[in-house]
């Protein structure tokens, strides 16, 4: 058996590689931007330990998702095409997919008109969480996803959906005091 270490070494000098070649600095806008869509994964794993197997089945969907995510962020912009062709890349019809799924999860329980305080159960709770570093992330890929890439309107989507997935498993969300939800913040 051949031996792998986790270390390389390489990125002690405060840089990381990029798929297909080059090396950026660890805090450059594309390690950051896949940092935090990582730490949205991790959060979205948390949400899925304590999750059924109903909800379990959705969120592990949506971690192997979010690989191709990371992958178009962390690849050398001048070969981004080399993931398109192996079909490791976000595409418009995931971002399809997740409005499908919103509209199903959305049909299961009346969505609350108000603001909602996080917190009614665990579940949800870490819903919410995974909601939150979300929308980090799509704020991080800002600067770092190409043109006309699918990564924001996946991230958007994705925000989306773990807000209605948290509604949905708490069953009866606590209102604010009575201010009403906005699409402002969509």
């Amino acid at each position: 058996m051949t031996e792998v270490r986790v270390y390389t070494r390489r990125g002690d000098d405060g840089t990381t590689g990029l798929l297909y070649g080059s090396r950026v600095a660890k805090d450059a806008a594309q390690p950051r931007a896949y940092g935090d869509v990582d730490e949205t994964q991790a959060a979205i794993g948390l949400a899925r330990a304590a999750a059924g197997p109903e909800l379990g089945a959705i969120l592990v969907g949506l971690e192997r998702d979010l690989w191709m995510v990371m992958a178009e962020l962390a690849c050398n912009p001048e070969k981004v095409d080399q993931l398109h062709e192996s079909g490791s890349r976000p595409t418009p019809e995931m971002v399809t997919a997740l409005e499908s799924l919103i509209d199903d999860v959305s049909d299961q329980f009346e969505s609350p008109t108000e603001f909602v305080v996080p917190g009614e159960d665990e579940v949800s709770a870490r819903l919410d969480v995974a909601r939150t570093v979300c929308r980090r992330a799509e704020r991080s890929a800002l600067s770092a996803a190409a043109e006309g890439s699918s990564v924001l309107p996946y991230l958007n989507r994705l925000s989306d959906l773990l807000w209605t997935l948290a509604r949905w498993q708490e069953g009866g969300s606590l209102a604010t005091r009575s201010v009403p939800r906005s699409a402002a913040f969509d």
